[in-house]
C-alpha cells in the first residue's frame, strides 16, 4: 500500500482523480484473534506488494446464520476487543458488520468502516445510527432489492450530513436457494457517486443451499469478479480463509487464501486497462 493508506479510508475519497482499485478481505467471521492475524497479516502484505488499499473484514455476530446451532462468533464486546488488536498490530482499516442500532456507537469507536448487512439494509434506525456516528459506513444492497432502489437506502443514511459511504452489490435472488448478478447493477449504483464494491465471494453462495447450511460455487468467484471490474467496480469484497473445508462459517463460497494473489492480479490488470479506456473517452 502506498504511504498514508495505512489506516486511513481517504483513498475511497480522492480529491482529484479516479480512486485506486481497493479490497475488502478477511474471513467470514472471527474464528479466534490468532486467525485474523494470520489471515490480515498475509493479506496486508500481499497488498502492500501490489500496492492496494486494504481493509481488512470479520464479523463479531452472524447473526443471520441459517440453523439455530451454527457458530455466530465471540460477540460484540470480545470480538471489537479483537479486530482493535488486529488494527493496532496489521496496521490497517478494518470493518465489520453491526445488526441493531445500539450497536452502532460501540462499533465505531473502533472500526474504520461499518456494515449494514444486505438482509438488513431497509432497516432505516440500523441505517440511520451507523451514519449518525460519523464513520464511513458501506451499505450493501440486499438480495431482495433493486439496483435502483438503493437510493432510498443511500438517502436514508446521508440524511444525518454523512456521506463518507459505500454501496456493495452482492448478487440477487434467483428461485429458491439461488443468487444471480445482473452486472447492470454495478452501472446503475454508480449513478449514485459513490464508491461502488463488488462482493465476489457472497455472490457465488446459494442461501440455505447445505441444508442447514448455505453452500456455494466458488469457482465463480474470480470470473466475476474479473466482470466486475471491467463493469467499474471501485473495490472487491471477498471472503478468504487458508482452509475453507474447515471454516466455521461461509466456507463453502470462501477464497481459498492460496489462489488470493493471482485474482488481485487478474484485477489490477483488468483495472488498469478501464482506466485507460475511461481516460481517453
Amino acid at each position: 500500500m502506498k504511504q498514508g493508506w495505512a489506516n486511513s479510508l481517504d483513498f475511497l475519497w480522492p480529491e482529484s482523480g479516479p480512486s485506486p482499485l481497493f479490497v475488502i478481505a478477511g474471513p467470514c467471521v472471527i474464528e479466534s484473534e490468532d486467525h485474523c492475524l494470520e489471515i490480515g497479516g498475509q493479506m496486508a502484505e500481499l497488498c502492500r506488494e501490489l500496492s492496494l488499499p486494504y481493509i481488512f473484514k470479520a464479523s463479531f455476530d452472524k447473526a443471520n446464520r441459517t440453523s439455530l446451532h451454527s457458530y455466530r462468533g465471540p460477540g460484540l464486546e470480545e470480538g471489537l476487543a479483537i479486530l482493535g488488536r488486529v488494527r493496532a498490530r496489521l496496521g490497517v482499516p478494518v470493518t465489520s458488520d453491526i445488526h441493531e442500532p445500539a450497536q452502532a456507537e460501540p462499533a465505531a469507536a473502533v472500526l474504520d468502516l461499518l456494515q449494514i448487512p444486505a438482509l438488513l439494509c431497509r432497516q432505516t434506525d440500523l441505517v440511520v445510527a451507523a451514519a449518525r456516528t460519523g464513520k464511513a459506513v458501506n451499505l450493501k444492497k440486499g438480495q431482495f432489492l433493486a439496483p435502483w432502489d438503493m437510493r432510498h437506502v443511500v438517502e436514508k443514511a446521508v440524511s444525518t450530513g454523512n456521506r463518507r459511504l459505500l454501496v456493495t452489490e452482492r448478487g440477487t435472488c434467483f428461485g429458491y436457494n439461488t443468487l444471480v448478478v445482473d452486472f447492470r447493477s454495478l452501472s446503475i449504483l454508480r449513478e449514485l457517486s459513490l464508491p461502488v464494491v463488488f462482493d465476489a465471494t457472497h455472490s457465488v453462495q446459494a442461501p440455505g443451499g447445505g441444508r442447514d447450511r448455505s453452500s456455494g460455487e466458488p469457482r465463480f468467484i474470480r470470473p466475476l469478479a474479473r466482470a466486475a471490474v471491467v463493469s467499474g467496480a471501485d473495490g472487491v469484497f471477498l471472503e478468504v480463509h487458508d482452509a475453507p473445508e474447515r471454516a466455521l462459517s461461509d466456507g463453502a463460497n470462501s477464497l481459498p487464501l492460496a489462489e488470493v494473489k493471482a485474482v488481485l492480479e487478474d484485477l489490477l490488470e483488468l483495472h488498469a486497462v478501464v482506466r485507460r479506456r475511461d481516460a481517453r473517452a
